[in-house]
């Protein structure tokens, strides 16, 4: 049954059952304590909560989720993913475990077919019930089997949870020991967990224990069966790679690596960890998520520099992660249309992440190799755990091909203590965690006191960029103080400000603040502590300050008026945009400040080069027309009556201010504007690019800023005209020119080089020696790479076809040893494999043999051993031709 079978099947057991078939989520959760969806139940958490009244009593769903809790295990086990589709059905409050047992057997066993006697049950050591249930469904006692922690579900953070049971089914024999799940092996693969929502979980403790807060308001029912798992059985294939949902990575990678994907071993691990991790990365990608030191984004970098360094175990040596992720787009791009629309982003990312890691590998592999040298000098068999820490922590380098390169020196690693070293950092950087969170909440308690001592802070800088003030209070450090000394950076508030906080995407203001006793403070940044309550981030340039004095507070003028040409500027943009491409395209976010802006909008496609020029276009035409910025305020319903466009994730008041430029743009906001259009151009759109699942962003610059950049692109016209020796205007036709003449003329060298190469094939095939059954060749050639190192074989191999022949050849190249090997066409309609001739050759340089057909390559790190490596192929060559 193939996946899309298996998918459809479960929907529509489910929805002829009364269940509401709900869409996936995005693998990015709006729950904040999650990184990523992990269970089918994340969406409907609020529900199982009783926060939320579902519109419907009971769902199904396909999930896509991500996990890493177990990616060690990817390609070690049959059934570990790092991304699974999770089938679910969920009750709520409706019905419970009886009913989400019968429809679980009846699904199992009649829609997919799955023989009774080779399902087996878990359940929770206390559920008498849960069991009970099944023995009356008719699955023997034998069959049923009692665990404790592995039969209880919960997220891994607070939330609801409860006992599950789960359904195992039987691979057989061939797969391992018999004993049932509990045997804990991998003849027993769990496909359907049921979990019989009831209770709240607390917070883990020191320990890393939760306790049980109490029962939830109604008992519900959530339940997951994987699809991989599912498809493995049902396709009757060993492991999630050779599904019909992973197959199509699996064989990219095979010819990425020029060779078969092996039955066991390290090689088989590798295989599977590139083939799998790309498909995670993919859909990761795809839903917004972004390669990143932290967070969700350091999940997806760690899934992709796994793949690559696995895919470097293979051999492979070019991009990988570009081809193998294209390879999930074309296979599973039909059922998730994100993966399509976000193909390109998701082939930029990958390709850029993968050169970078390149670059990390190729600078820690020379000072790994710079260490193992001292180390040897030093006539030490060890390598120290503060070196392999270093390479780790400062250069991004895996300690685990330290181990693998020191292993290959014949050192080992002190991998206590790197352990030691990174256990430390973690707990500084859970304990700065923990400093940063107390200093916030400090700050959070002092802004409290002064705004209920003091009010909210009268902002007059929509009306003047100087005021008169009085310092209300002075932090350092989260902490209130009374005064500070010159040199000291600190927080101030006012009772009055011209300063505008950063809000709404326009970045703060900054200025100078003049004190009554002369002292004089630098304003760096100005930001809302609390809604309505603006702190001021200062330097005292001269002097000192205390609180209760007199001040005179002056914006920067210049940067102010700069950042109002941009806010105006963005607002007509974004009708722009509307205007263009659709009603859907909304803000979703921006970046106000001097001289420049970013505006991220929803939109489900790249905005192509010549619809950007006609929205710049646009926007500076309307811009032109100088048309009259005006600034009112209503009620909210009354601002939304009138057309009045809301921002996404802005909190908005009652009362609200709205900007109306002309007649094409009206929207809620509390940024600063330039009082006509015409003061807010030019604006130069610098590109576009996506930003996640459906949202783009676009790059422009305003004012002066617009005009230096229109400058500078002139003068470097002017100077590749220069170099061309043509006028500007000519420029792009004279360079067309040249590239094409180059373009003929690396022709022309490819072609001299074929004809070298054939030449070098007739003088090779000059040295064919006769041995028992046929003619060899092998010989040791420089000058080529790998890719003219096959087909100088098998030229020489076509000039020799008339007899039984084996060539094998070998070269030097960047550190490695290479080898190819070519039967001719007589020999090999015989049945004979070139990839015969060169397993014990490859063993011999470290790497090992690909390619089928009569022609085949290997590769490895001992190039010393590459005389030894052609004497033992001419000794195969030889045993093949005289059998």
């Amino acid at each position: 049954m193939r996946s899309t079978q298996i998918r459809s099947t479960f929907l529509d057991f489910f929805t002829s059952r009364g269940h509401r078939h709900v869409p996936s989520s995005p693998l990015i959760p709006s729950d904040p304590t999650l990184l990523l969806a992990n269970a089918g139940m994340n969406q409907f958490k609020p529900y199982f909560l009783g926060e939320v009244t579902p519109e419907y009593p009971r769902a199904t769903t396909i999930q896509k989720c991500a996990r890493t809790s177990d990616i060690d295990n990817v390609g070690r086990t049959n059934r570990h993913a790092t991304f699974f589709e999770m089938m679910g059905n969920f009750s709520f409050g409706d019905y419970f475990k009886a009913d989400a047992i019968a429809y679980a057997w009846e699904l199992l066993t009649q829609g997919y077919n799955l023989e009774k006697d080779r399902l087996w049950i878990t359940v929770h050591q206390g559920d008498d019930e849960a069991e009970q249930l099944w023995r009356k469904i008719g699955v023997p006692a034998e069959r049923i089997q009692r665990l404790g922690a592995d039969n209880f579900w919960d997220m891994g953070v607070p939330g609801p949870c409860g006992p599950c049971s789960e359904v195992n089914y039987d691979r057989g024999p061939a797969f391992g020991r018999a004993g049932g799940p509990a045997a804990d092996g991998e003849r027993y693969v769990e496909i359907w967990n049921l979990v019989f929502m009831q209770s709240m979980r607390g917070e883990d403790d020191d320990n890393g224990t939760f306790r049980i807060l109490g029962d939830l308001a109604q008992q519900s029912i959530d339940t997951g069966l994987g699809l991989d798992r599912l498809a493995a059985i049902l396709q009757d294939v060993e492991n999630v790679c050779s599904t019909d949902l992973l197959l199509p990575t699996l064989t990219t990678v095979q010819e990425l690596a020029g060779r078969d994907y092996p039955g066991s071993g390290d090689e088989k691990v590798s295989f599977q960890v590139v083939s799998e991790h790309a498909r995670s990365i993919a859909y990761l990608i795809a839903d917004g998520v972004l390669p990143a030191k932290d967070g969700r984004g350091y999940v997806l970098r760690r899934l992709m520099r796994r793949a690559i360094r696995h895919a470097r175990l293979l051999g492979i040596d070019q991009p990988v992660l570009a081809p193998a992720t294209a390879s999930v787009i074309a296979n599973l791009g039909d059922v998730w249309p994100e993966l399509n629309h976000q193909a390109s982003l998701i082939e930029q990312v990958v390709a850029a992440e993968e050169e970078s890691f390149t670059r990390t590998l190729t600078q820690g592999t020379r000072l790994l190799n710079a260490a193992i040298t001292r180390s040897r000098d030093s006539r030490s068999t060890t390598l120290t755990g503060d070196t392999a820490f270093e390479l780790h922590d400062t250069y991004g380098f895996p300690v685990e091909l330290t181990i693998e390169a020191a292993l290959d020196a014949g050192l080992t690693v002190d991998e206590d203590r790197f352990t030691a070293l990174l256990s430390e950092q973690q707990k500084r950087a859970k304990a700065g965690g923990k400093a940063r969170t107390a200093e916030a909440l400090r700050r959070q308690d002092a802004y409290r006191e002064l705004s209920s001592r003091h009010g909210r802070t009268d902002f007059t800088g929509y009306d003047r960029l100087d005021t008169e003030a009085t310092v209300l209070g002075l932090l350092s450090d989260g902490a209130v103080v009374p005064g500070a000394d010159q040199g000291s950076t600190l927080e101030l508030v006012l009772d009055r400000s011209p300063f505008y906080a950063e809000s709404g995407g326009q970045v703060g203001d900054t200025g100078t603040i003049r004190t009554s006793s002369g002292a004089l403070l630098e304003v760096l940044d100005t930001r809302l502590g609390l809604e309505g309550f603006h702190v001021h981030t200062v330097r005292i340039r001269e002097g000192e300050i205390r609180s209760g004095e007199q001040t005179e507070a002056l914006v920067d003028g210049p940067r102010r008026a700069a950042v109002a040409r941009s806010h105006s500027a963005t607002h007509v943009l974004h009708a722009m945009l509307r205007r263009t491409l659709g009603d859907h395209a909304r803000q979703h976010g921006s970046l106000v400040d001097a001289g420049r802006l970013r505006f991220d909008f929803a939109h489900f496609s790249a905005v192509d080069p010549a619809q950007l020029a006609a929205i710049q276009a646009l926007v500076n035409d309307h811009l032109l027309d100088d048309p009259e910025v005006r600034i009112w305020h209503a009620t909210r319903s009354e601002a939304e009556a009138a057309g009045a466009t809301a921002l996404f994730g802005e909190k908005y008041g009652d009362h609200v201010r709205i900007v109306d430029i002309g007649d094409f743009s009206r929207e809620l906001c509390g940024g600063t504007h330039v009082p006509h259009g015409s003061n807010a151009g030019p604006v130069r759109i610098l590109g576009e690019a996506s930003i996640g699942s459906n949202l783009r962003r676009i790059e422009a610059l305003t004012g002066r800023d617009a005009l230096t950049y229109h400058d500078t692109e002139r003068h470097l016209l002017e100077e590749l005209s220069t170099l061309l020796g043509t006028r500007p205007q000519n420029a792009p036709d004279t360079l067309r020119k040249r590239l094409d003449a180059l373009t003929a003329a690396q022709q022309e060298l490819a072609r001299l080089r074929d004809a070298e190469l054939r030449t070098r094939a007739q003088q090779l095939a000059a040295t064919a020696r006769t041995v028992p059954g046929g003619r060899i060749v092998t010989e040791k050639v420089t000058g080529v790479g790998p890719d003219e190192l096959r087909a100088l074989a098998a030229t020489t191999a076509d000039l020799l076809n008339s007899d039984l022949t084996v060539v094998v050849l070998g070269t030097e190249r960047e550190g490695k040893a290479l080898l190819a090997a070519a039967v001719t066409r007589s020999l090999h309609d015989v049945g004979t494999q070139a990839g015969q001739i060169l397993t014990a050759a490859a063993r011999a340089v470290g790497g090992g043999a690909g390619g089928k057909g009569p022609v085949a390559s290997a590769g490895g790190r001992h190039t010393g051993a590459l005389d030894q490596a052609l004497a033992l192929a001419a000794k195969d060559a030889t045993r093949v031709l005289s059998q």
